[in-house]
């Protein structure tokens, strides 16, 4: 592991083409009057910013923590039609969910999502037969035109190959099922990327002080940088708040009187060390309407999550002790009890669902997207899926599209031409671009680990290169980080000069995994402020 006296040595001169200064970003929002600023850097604001630009509009970006930093960085990491939903009948919202999840991971961003094979245990006294469930995983297949395979049932035995701590007591048979998986706050940060490479400009740890208003509307934002509290503003034709369990704060600034528009359900999860390889994810009914994942992700096992009511401040939320008492309880279902010792656990997460308002259980409650306009002409934007989030931001541009007066549709380009599945940054085969990895790593710099090139080509694409040109020039930068993690030094100064990284967090946690494996101990933490502070003024 690289030492905290070689650590200051690393990246002291930023790559070329690295990202404008916080103070020349500021700058340049001060200045400009913008088409839109959208408030929330969560995947909603990050897509509908992505589109906007996409469109012809001059879009401004802003976020009071980091990008993806609170709910969009919490979730099941899983594009999936929502096998759930076909309970209530909701066939056509499966059919488009599995659309969008599809076009994400085959043309979007294949580079970042991977196919998964789910297991869907039928154990004896459960809330559904075989027959059932070997129904529902045909008819989810079918609704995915068959693109996983076909939706079957196997033996118990055949799971357990691939799943070796399935519990197998009282085990009836086994339904499969396909979908797709990712790193949630690798995805967020390259849709980021892909709006500023359509001319949006952008600024994480900026929090909104106040709105501005013109003759009672809503015509930008008053902020504060929270890196040195620099106090400066945007203006803005429209403002989108995209600030998802914060969206009712916002609404109330511009009218005090603004009454609740949504509610909250919380998600906890567990991340485990494996005690074996899996092949396959486990997704276990607990009633007739929850499921509980077991997801072999970034080489840990990923548990959770559950669903239930929140009523306080978003910015406390928190993984307690009734949490993972009731996760680990739940997968004990289907889990052998040797794979769920809380001395496997190395992080837990939770994360917010933004909810319509209204009466019942959270977890019966519809994943729609709500856009409302307030008193002073803002828009908010709250609700959805992380499977659909091109979906959500072509919903937004279309009602930016029909406002009354149309005070943005006369220059923006039309949804319906914008290119139906443009691609993310650093498209590419991961499977080739690992191979390069390996072939070209040992010239001239140190020879790149398999799991290293492995964790590049599936978190960064062709950009892989980038970071290998920068191990290649320092031999620092080609270090791991921590032994027990394939990530090395250069991403986090590619972190730094490329992927607005301001806190060791924004490295750790959302730009690798060290974090969840763990490994963010006081020394790398150390090191990678250190990095952090060698960027340029």
């Amino acid at each position: 592991m690289t030492t905290l006296q070689s650590v200051p040595a690393l990246g002291t001169h930023p790559a070329s083409g690295s990202l404008p200064s916080r103070a020349e970003t500021r700058e340049q929002l001060s200045k400009a009057t913008y088409d839109l600023l959208v408030i929330g850097g969560g995947i909603l604001g990050i897509s509908t910013a992505w589109h906007a630009a996409q469109s012809g509009l001059r879009v401004a970006l802003v976020d009071a923590g980091d990008f993806a930093g609170a709910t969009s960085s919490a979730s099941s990491k899983l594009l999936h039609g929502g096998l759930r939903y076909l309970q209530t009948g909701a066939v056509k919202l499966v059919a488009e969910n599995h659309f969008e999840r599809r076009a994400v991971s085959r043309q979007v961003a294949p580079h970042l999502a991977n196919p998964l094979t789910f297991y869907l245990p039928v154990y004896k006294g459960g809330p559904h037969g075989a027959a059932k469930l070997g129904a529902g995983v045909f008819a989810y297949s079918a609704l995915s035109a068959f693109g996983d395979g076909v939706g079957h049932v196997i033996s118990p035995a055949k799971a357990q190959r691939d799943v070796p701590e399935l519990r197998t007591d009282n085990l009836k048979a086994v339904a499969v099922y396909g979908d797709d998986q990712m790193n949630d706050a690798r995805m967020a940060l390259m849709t980021v990327r892909a709006a500023v490479e359509a001319g949006a400009t952008v600024l994480n740890h900026a929090a909104v002080t106040g709105l501005r208003f013109t003759r009672g509307r809503v015509t930008g934002a008053e902020l504060q940088d929270r890196t040195d509290g620099t106090e400066f503003g945007v203006t803005a034709r429209l403002v989108l708040n995209a600030t998802g369990p914060w969206v009712d704060h916002l609404r109330k600034m511009e009218n005090p009187d603004a009454a609740p528009s949504i509610r909250l359900s919380k998600g906890a999860h567990l991340v485990l060390r494996r005690t074996r390889p899996w092949k396959a994810a486990l997704a276990t009914p607990i009633d007739k309407y929850r499921i509980t994942f077991a997801l072999p992700w970034e080489d840990m096992l990923l548990l959770g999550t559950t669903d239930e009511e929140y009523e306080g401040d978003p910015a406390d939320v928190a993984v307690i002790e009734k949490d993972t008492a009731q996760i680990l309880d739940e997968a004990a279902f289907s889990i052998r009890d040797q794979q769920l010792s809380r001395d496997l656990i190395t992080y837990s997460f939770a994360g917010l669902r933004v909810l319509p308002g209204g009466p019942g259980d959270t977890s019966k409650a519809k994943r729609e997207t709500v856009v409302t306009e307030g008193r002073g002409g803002m828009l908010s934007v709250a609700g959805g899926k992380w499977t659909t989030f091109r979906h959500i931001g072509r919903t937004v541009m279309n009602k930016l599209a029909t406002l009354p007066g149309h005070p943005l549709g006369e220059d923006m380009e039309p949804v319906s031409r914008l290119p139906r599945k443009l691609p993310l940054p650093g498209i590419a085969n991961p499977n080739a671009v690992a191979h390069r990895l390996l072939i070209d790593g040992g010239t001239p710099g140190p020879r790149m680990s398999a799991d290293t090139a492995r964790h590049l080509a599936t978190h960064y694409g062709s950009l892989s290169f980038d970071i290998a040109r920068l191990a290649n020039e320092s031999p620092a930068l080609a270090e791991r980080i921590h032994p027990d993690a394939p990530e090395i030094w250069a991403q986090v100064a590619y972190a730094r000069d490329h992927e607005w990284a301001e806190t060791a967090d924004d490295v750790l946690r959302r730009r690798t995994t060290l974090t969840i494996r763990g490994l963010a101990t006081d020394e790398i933490r150390a090191g990678v402020e250190s990095v952090l502070g060698d960027r340029k003024s």
